[in-house]
């Protein structure tokens, strides 16, 4: 195990879900670890504290290890039903960077072939889930599998001030391609939307992928009274390089339309937020 990871035993592995994913209509969450290395500034997670399930380590150090949920697979086999919609994971990337030392979840994806649910949705950024693809694949034939791959930007510049463990945009494509010549059912999630090029940004998502778009602006308090939101370290980082409107509820809503405008003309949709999570959840 590397210096980023350490292990834990967990007393169960699916939660019921609450909130918004709830409301997107998942009935449980899948969560394999606390903590990530992505460590992306903008991560809501550390802001949930306790009611992310994490401990004072994860929120004062996030980004900097990640603590595993080594029966997982075994707490799997004992949880699974037919009837669930499992989001795999509200709270850290499953394909993380230190997964690929790891390697969790090869052992979680058998134990959900096994006893599949009745959907299964992996949100990830992390191109190691190509790592899994023939496994993914075969998971596809057993469930309603949809994979919603991470795209906040297309500028290396933002990338790098914002999430600078995170793969290029060009890398982020690349995988989304393969994932859809491989038949798996994938969605560009343009969330959070940082900084970028927008007819750039939606028109490359479109080509990547058959599905509809999905995304959500960055987190703020002004429209979100209680609950996550953005780290502050994102707010830093926009005072610095003087692109604060891109947090502003009215900019923000200027972009959602101009996304939804791209997306109509090529016979697409864009979700946000609730509605476009939802199409994650439905069974087909």
């Amino acid at each position: 195990m590397s210096q980023a990871s350490r292990s834990t035993l967990s007393r169960s592995i699916l939660s019921r879900t609450t909130g918004f994913i709830a409301r997107a209509g998942f009935s449980h969450s899948l969560t394999p670890a606390r903590n990530c290395t992505f460590g992306c500034t903008y991560c809501y997670v550390p802001t949930m504290r306790i009611y992310g399930g994490l401990k004072p380590e994860d929120w004062n150090h996030w980004g900097q290890f990640t603590t595993f949920k080594t029966n997982a697979p075994d707490l799997l086999a004992r949880e699974l039903r037919p009837t669930q919609s499992i989001y795999c994971s509200p709270l850290t990337d499953p394909y993380q960077p230190a997964e690929a030392a790891e390697e969790l979840m090869p052992s979680i994806l058998d134990a959900v072939m096994n006893r599949p649910p009745a959907v299964f949705t992996i949100q990830t950024r992390g191109p190691l889930i190509l790592r899994d693809i023939q496994r993914l694949v075969q998971l596809s034939t057993l469930t309603s599998l949809r994979v919603s791959f991470s795209l906040t930007t297309d500028r290396e510049d933002i990338r790098r001030w914002y999430e600078p463990h995170c793969a290029t945009f060009a890398e982020r494509l690349s995988v989304i391609r393969t994932l859809r010549d491989a038949g798996i059912r994938t969605h560009a999630t343009l969330a959070p939307l940082l900084p970028c090029n927008i007819e750039v940004l939606a028109g490359e998502a479109i080509a990547a992928t058959t599905e509809d778009l999905v995304g959500d602006p960055l987190h703020v308090r002004s429209v979100k009274a209680q609950g996550a939101t953005t780290r502050d370290a994102a707010f830093r980082i926009s005072e610095h390089h003087r692109h604060n409107e891109w947090f502003d509820p009215v900019f923000q809503a200027g972009i959602v339309e101009r996304i939804e405008a791209i997306t109509a003309a090529h016979g697409r949709r864009f979700g946000v937020g609730e509605e476009g999570f939802s199409w994650l959840s439905k069974r087909f």
